[in-house]
């Protein structure tokens, strides 16, 4: 059984950084393209940022660009989201999910099969 296993969440100020991270067992890790998504109150989760199984392909939503860096180790069996600058905007429910399929990292939802249970981000103005 697969588990996907957020942690690094928490409360910081605006202009402030976090670093997300998510540490995934029960399978093969190092051929997964593994992506974060985050929801706000209120509304749909979103895509935040994906990265390819090695590492070398990486994708982010307009919102984060610039400001947030996937990266990953496949030697650790986790992935991270370092955020920059955050901004109250981004406060939500962070995820990470994996793909069980080889492929480009996807930004849709319904690409991913394996999900965390979420942390926390909260950014004060």
């Amino acid at each position: 059984q697969v588990q996907v296993v957020e942690s690094g969440g928490g409360l910081v100020q605006a202009g402030g950084s976090l670093r997300l991270s998510c540490v995934v067992s029960g399978r093969s890790f190092t051929n997964l393209p593994m992506g974060w998504f985050r929801q706000a109150p209120g509304k749909e989760r979103e895509f935040v940022a994906a990265i390819s199984w090695g590492g070398g392909g990486t994708y982010y939503a307009d919102s984060v660009s610039g400001r947030f860096t996937i990266s990953r180790d496949n030697a650790k069996n986790t992935v991270y989201l370092q955020m920059n600058a955050l901004k109250p905007e981004d406060t939500a429910v962070y995820y990470c999910a994996a793909d069980r399929l080889p492929r480009i990292p996807q930004r849709t939802l319904g690409a991913y099969d394996y999900w965390g249970q979420g942390t926390q981000v909260t950014v004060s103005s």
